[in-house]
């Protein structure tokens, strides 16, 4: 019996590791699995219903919070007249113009004095995220609905993707970069009074001729609704770009002659460290910001 007893006891002193092992396994499959599942269901297209709750959530939130564009926006039309634009089309020949009929459903009274920007864009949304003294493209109604999302559609399609859409530079017609080109076309033709640039002091062309503000901005600029424009020229200690950048100079030259000759140029290098000082301060009127 005591053999017996030994042997027994060997058996199952054996089958331990085995089993251990197995339980092991599954575990690790188990987890496997779900890291699986999780990465699959995170990287799914957000698709038609996820954008436009999204869409339509931050339409009403600023319809209601901002009384320039409280009355004649519904923005289920909007969302509407927003997938005609794309749905069911190429997302590489969606094309400006198809957004024509978004912009015409959007009312909304943009006051002057408007910020523009190119290269300057996190400092410029940190600039104006809380104050009401000067207004961007994405601080509109429209520019605010759709900043920072990526959509497109596909040949006879019903359905809205926003995942293996076309980059920005893939293609020129592609449904993203055509909004914003047609929302910046639109934005610019409102522009009144005296407007500003800021641009990017810390660049060799600060005045970058490929830019959304070079190409599309300043050819929809009205000279009789503009008194002057103001560049913005933001550097940083170590730089030494100033005002008579060649870049600035041809940014200069368009508006002293042509169909801008009437609007007034002028450049201002301004510290970023002021600008930052503006931010983190509230208190500092906009005015000595620059």
């Amino acid at each position: 019996m005591e053999y017996q007893d030994v042997m027994n006891s060997n058996v199952k002193s054996k089958r331990k590791p085995y089993i251990l092992a197995g339980t092991a396994t599954v575990l690790v499959l188990a987890i496997i699995l779900a890291v699986v599942l999780v990465c699959t269901i995170k990287s799914e297209p957000e698709g038609n219903n996820g954008l436009k709750e999204t869409v339509l959530s931050r339409c009403q939130s600023y319809v209601n919070s901002n009384p320039s564009a409280l009355s004649g926006n519904d923005c289920e039309d909007i969302w509407k007249a927003f997938e005609h634009a794309y749905v069911g089309k190429d997302p590489c020949s969606v094309p400006p113009e198809t957004y024509n009929h978004l912009m015409n459903s959007v009312q909304q009274k943009i006051p002057c004095n408007t910020l523009f920007w190119s290269g300057t864009k996190e400092m410029v949304f940190a600039f104006t995220k809380d104050r009401d003294c000067l207004m961007t493209l994405e601080e509109t109604l429209l520019g605010s609905m759709f900043n920072g999302l990526t959509w497109c559609s596909n040949n006879g399609s019903k359905e809205t993707f926003t995942t293996g859409c076309p980059v920005w530079t893939k293609c020129v017609n592609n449904p993203v970069r055509s909004f914003w080109n047609r929302a910046s076309a639109n934005f610019a033709a409102t522009a009144c009074g005296n407007v500003s640039v800021m641009l990017n002091g810390s660049k060799n062309n600060p005045f970058n001729t490929e830019s959304i503000f070079a190409t599309v901005e300043i050819k929809n600029f009205n000279p009789t609704t503009m008194d002057s424009l103001t560049v913005l020229l933001v550097t940083e200690n170590k730089d030494m770009t100033t005002c008579s950048n060649e870049s600035l100079e041809n940014l200069q030259s368009i508006f002293s002659s042509g169909p801008l000759k009437s609007v007034g140029y002028k450049c201002r290098v301004v510290p970023q460290a002021k600008v930052m000082e503006c931010i983190d301060d509230l208190e500092i009127p906009c005015s000595s910001c620059w």
